[in-house]
C-alpha cells in the first residue's frame, strides 16, 4: 500500500505541538512526573495494540515523543496500513522516563483515534466486496484533526475525495435551493455557473431524482453524487452517466447496505461514518523491566 506523507502538511506537526501544549498547560510541565521521577531515570516502554486493528499513526505517535525529547530512541515495530493482532508492539521507546511519561497520553490519543478510523474503513472496504469501487471519506471530520483522519482512511484502504471547501466544487441541495431562489433556474445552469467561475476545479453536483440527474448531465459535470437512492435507481443513473461523468453513491450507507450498492456500477461510495463514527482502538503504553 502506497501512502502519502502525512507530514507534507505543516499543520500536522503544528497540531501535535498544540496537543502537547493542551496537556501541559501554560506552565509546560507534567507536575506528577516532575514530582516523582528523577531527571536521570531511564526507561523502556512498549506502545501496544490491545485489540486487533488496522494501524494508522505510527509516525504521528513517534513525532509526539520526539517533540517532547528528540533524544528518545524509537523503534517502529509495524507500519501504517498493517493489520495487527492483540498484544502487538507498535512502538518501542527508550530513554528519559520523564519524557516518555510526559508524551504518553498525547501519543495515545492520536494513534487510538487514527487506528479507529483505519479499522472501520477496512471493514467497509471488505463489506463492499468490489475493488473497482472507491470508498470515499467526507468532510465530516473532527475539527482540526482532518489531516490525521483523512490519512487514516487511506491506511484502511479508502480514498480521499475533496479535502475541503477550496479544492473542488460540490453543489448540494442547500446550494441549489439558494441558487434557484435567486436566479429562478435549475441545476444545469448552476453547474454551468460553477464551471465558469472555477474552470480548473472538478465540479460535482448532488441529485436525488433521475429528473435532476438528466438536467445536470446537460452541462457535463465531472461527478454526480447520487443521494439516498436504492440500488435499482442507482443502476439506472449509472447507465445515464456512462461516458459523461463519474458517479458517487451517498446517504445513510452502512455495513449492511454497502455490498449491494457496490454492485450497481457506481465509481465510488462515500461514507461519513468512516470519520464521524469511528470508535477509538484500545492501545496502551507499558513500561518494561
Amino acid at each position: 500500500m502506497e501512502l502519502p506523507d502525512i507530514f507534507r502538511r505543516p499543520e500536522v506537526k503544528e497540531s501535535i505541538a498544540l496537543a502537547l501544549k493542551e496537556d501541559l498547560g501554560d506552565i509546560g510541565v507534567d507536575v506528577t512526573t516532575e514530582s516523582l521521577v528523577s531527571a536521570e531515570a531511564m526507561a523502556e516502554a512498549h506502545l501496544v495494540a490491545r485489540e486487533a486493528c488496522v494501524v494508522a499513526g505510527v509516525g504521528v505517535a513517534k513525532e509526539v515523543f520526539l517533540q517532547v525529547n528528540p533524544e528518545l530512541e524509537i523503534e517502529e515495530c509495524v507500519a501504517d496500513g498493517d493489520t495487527v493482532s492483540p498484544l502487538t508492539n507498535v512502538l518501542i521507546i527508550k530513554g528519559s522516563a520523564k519524557s516518555i511519561l510526559t508524551a504518553e497520553r498525547t501519543a495515545l490519543n492520536f494513534i487510538q483515534r487514527m487506528c479507529g478510523v483505519a479499522t472501520i474503513t477496512a471493514q467497509y472496504v471488505k463489506a463492499a466486496g468490489n475493488p473497482a469501487v472507491d470508498l470515499l471519506c467526507t468532510r465530516k471530520t473532527t475539527p482540526l484533526l482532518r489531516p490525521f483522519e483523512k490519512y487514516s482512511v487511506r491506511c484502511g484502504g479508502g480514498v480521499n475525495h475533496r479535502y475541503g471547501l477550496f479544492d473542488a466544487v460540490l453543489i448540494k441541495d442547500n446550494h441549489l435551493a439558494s441558487w434557484e431562489r435567486t436566479h429562478g433556474i435549475g441545476v444545469g445552469e448552476a453547474v454551468a455557473a460553477a464551471r465558469t467561475k472555477y474552470p480548473d476545479l472538478k465540479i460535482e453536483v448532488e441529485v436525488d431524482t433521475i429528473e435532476q440527474l438528466k438536467e445536470s448531465l446537460e452541462t457535463k459535470p465531472d461527478w454526480v453524487l447520487l443521494d439516498n437512492m436504492p440500488p435499482n435507481v442507482l443502476r439506472e443513473c449509472v447507465a445515464l452517466c456512462k461516458g459523461i461523468c463519474k458517479t458517487e453513491a451517498s446517504g445513510g450507507i452502512n455495513l449492511n447496505t454497502i455490498h449491494d450498492i457496490a454492485q450497481t456500477g457506481v465509481d465510488a461510495i462515500s461514507v461519513g461514518a468512516l470519520t464521524h463514527s469511528a470508535p477509538s482502538i484500545d492501545l496502551a503504553l507499558d513500561f518494561v523491566e
